[in-house]
């Protein structure tokens, strides 16, 4: 098969037409022809579904100080240098054992499935409320709507925040999460240190605003929290600020639109969803699966690593493809490319990762992908397009930018 391919092709390249639209024939042939891809860039690139599983669990590094000289990490060096104001680097995403360790023990117990589950009333009631203003207009944008406001509504009200500029967190959110991608220039990794920069510094401004109004909050158990006698630094501190913010909405967004999406394109399994709501659960774990809400992690080696019988150097910068690995067919089946939200082994998917980073937010994304989302079709029978739905243009974080939904009320 690959004597009739052009070797070019068997790139992974997302700059390549209609990368941003759909994403996963290009890993389906990835997966068919070069699973564990040497890059020409400098990254390996990880697509099959047992070789990212094993990959997230093997306990590799995740921080870039790890990387060895060479042509991919010119673009890391332009984040988290010393010195630098912002709170790139420093977050639990970003830092292995033992700090990883010390860092996810201070905010694992607001994220338990109790903790999780007591939030499902307020949930419900934003939703339902958010559904009552899409009753009111009859079209409307999903993004604006329901899926951007509720997790970010949701993380705020967790992490106890006082009334903030909602608009420039998202811009600045939407610019950092960049960094999780290839930047292709020097300008644009400049834009991404400016937003690391100002959004530390909204977070410096509400950490002072919390010490001085503490309350029965994620935020004050933040600032007050110890492990093992130790207190997270004031630089500490910032960064997981940020990163809950950020994570804490950006992924749920493209879950919940990616969701719709996916029904909105498969009438057969909208229908069925809605003739059998008790399958709400798993649904979300299949659109989980189908559309990943983050299509890449990453993962650096600390000392040679080998994989389908290829030796990956020390240090090495190594993607490991969330989205490629959910469909692929050695794993799921044939039918891996088509939604199923009856599939029996959705929750199999690995869009939360494994291992020590797996997601620490699953189970809150889980529940707001769940609620918005079987809430919303059931609540309006006609839902459908009200016009061209907008990719945002991210290789990692893909999901829609405007989504434009008409709905009527039953």
């Amino acid at each position: 098969m690959t004597d009739l391919i052009e070797p070019d092709a068997l790139l992974f390249n997302p700059f390549v037409p209609g990368f941003f639209e759909d994403p996963y024939p290009q890993y389906k042939m990835l997966r068919d022809n070069d699973p564990v891809q040497n890059h020409p860039l400098g990254f390996w690139f990880v697509s099959r579904f047992d070789d990212v599983s094993t990959l997230l669990k093997a306990g590799l590094s995740v921080e870039v100080a790890n990387l060895a000289p060479g042509p991919f990490n010119q673009q890391i060096e332009y984040f988290g240098t010393e010195g630098n104001a912002g709170a790139l680097n420093l977050s639990m995403l970003d830092r292995d054992p033992p700090d990883h360790t010390r860092l996810r023990s201070l905010v694992t117990k607001v994220f338990t499935r109790r903790a999780v589950a007591a939030l499902e009333p307020r949930i419900t009631a934003l939703v339902d409320g958010a559904l009552d203003e899409m009753a009111e207009k009859g079209s409307c944008d999903l993004v604006e709507e329901l899926a951007f406001p509720l997790p970010f509504e949701v993380i705020s009200e967790m992490l106890g925040m006082p009334p903030t500029d909602h608009a420039r967190i998202r811009q600045l959110s939407g610019t950092l999460v960049r960094s999780l991608e290839i930047v292709a220039d020097e300008e644009a990794a400049r834009a991404i240190m400016d937003a690391d920069i100002e959004l530390a510094s909204i977070a410096r401004e509400l950490i002072e605003w919390k010490r001085k109004n503490p309350g029965d909050d994620l935020l004050t158990a933040l600032i007050t929290a110890e492990h093992e006698g130790q207190v997270l630094n004031s630089d500490e501190l910032v960064a997981q600020v940020v990163l809950l913010y950020v994570a804490g909405h950006e992924t749920t967004v493209n879950l919940i639109a990616n969701g719709v999406n996916a029904l909105l394109r498969n009438p057969d399994q909208l229908a069925l969803l809605r003739a059998k709501p008790e399958l709400a659960a798993n649904a979300v774990e299949e659109f989980l699966r189908y559309d990943s809400p983050v299509q890449q992690t990453r993962r650096i080696t600390t000392e040679p690593y080998v994989l389908r019988d290829k030796e990956i150097p020390a240090g090495t910068f190594v993607l490991a493809c969330l989205g490629s690995a959910n469909r692929d067919e050695r794993f799921f089946g044939p039918d891996a490319g088509e939604l199923r939200v009856d599939r029996p082994d959705a929750r199999a998917q690995v869009s939360f990762g494994a291992g020590p980073h797996h997601c620490l937010g699953a189970a809150l994304a889980r529940l707001e992908g769940q609620v918005a989302i079987s809430r919303l079709v059931q609540r309006f029978p006609d839902l459908g397009f009200a016009g061209q739905l907008e990719w945002n243009g991210r290789i990692n974080l893909r999901g829609p930018a405007k989504f434009p939904v008409t709905v009527h009320a039953t």
